[in-house]
């Protein structure tokens, strides 16, 4: 019987298997973004540009063809935002992690403490938790602090009569290591357009990294908490300790699926 030896068949059938779940992954990764109809787009002119040669389109078929002869650098710039979330997830898988310190129960407890406080007299807050992705480029204007982690001091860098307390802490482990520091806004077109500065530069680093971010709002002392991309609104101090024991323990998410942009 002719046929293809054992080996060329399971070279090709890897081969197919690892194309089809790297395809999965990036749809994974643009699920829900505003990436998504942007890839539906693109796939439209992809269509047309294989009609219009057997339809006799010509000048379409030559404008789509001068077009598409640059696909990889217009993927690129379209879904830049994508490709940096998607690698920064390759880069977090366990062989490539760093072993950084992690908040213990006691900073956990400090910080609630204090965005509970700051909620109950509505003095506004941002609050990044650093993880495994550095975020060295959003602190190099803030003012650097690198002091244990104290609920007295966190609290006293957000009071109106701070000159740090309209820019973010950023936490890492058991220390505050910047103030001050100015974060990039999201700028993702289903987000409601009441939503505050802080909270849409809460959701614009988490889309840039793996951080945690706590907004305390200033207008109604409402707690949020911001996570690749997505934010949970209204927390009191307890789903707050909770969600942040969750999440940097690194343990499953049960109520995850409940998290929403909003």
């Amino acid at each position: 019987m002719n046929g293809l030896p054992l080996s060329e068949i399971i070279r090709n059938t890897a081969d197919v298997l690892i194309v089809a779940y790297l395809v999965y992954r990036g749809l994974l990764v643009i699920k829900g973004t505003r990436a998504a109809p942007m890839l539906g787009g693109l796939t439209l002119i992809v269509l047309l540009y294989f009609l219009s040669r057997p339809l006799g389109l010509v000048t379409l078929d030559w404008l789509l063809g001068n077009f598409l002869s640059s696909i990889i650098l217009v993927v690129v710039v379209i879904f830049q935002d994508e490709i940096r979330r998607g690698l920064t997830k390759v880069g977090l898988q366990p062989f490539f992690r760093r072993s950084g310190t992690k908040l213990v129960d006691k900073s956990i407890e400090d910080i609630t403490l204090v965005c509970s406080s700051l909620s109950e007299k509505k003095i506004g807050a941002l609050i990044v938790i650093q993880q495994e992705v550095g975020l060295d480029d959003f602190v190099e204007d803030a003012v650097n602090i690198d002091a244990e982690l104290n609920r007295k001091l966190l609290y006293s860098i957000f009071v109106k009569d701070s000159p740090l307390h309209d820019g973010a802490v950023l936490i890492d482990g058991d220390r505050i290591r910047a103030a001050g520091a100015v974060l990039p806004l999201s700028f993702n077109p289903d987000l409601d357009p009441n939503m505050g500065t802080r909270h849409r530069a809460a959701i614009g680093i988490s889309e840039r990294s793996d951080a945690i971010v706590i907004v305390v709002s200033e207008e109604t002392g409402a707690i949020s908490i911001a996570r690749d991309g997505r934010m949970v609104r209204n927390l009191d101090a307890s789903a707050l300790r909770d969600s942040l024991n969750r999440f940097l323990s690194n343990k499953p998410a049960a109520g995850e699926e409940q998290e929403v942009v909003a």
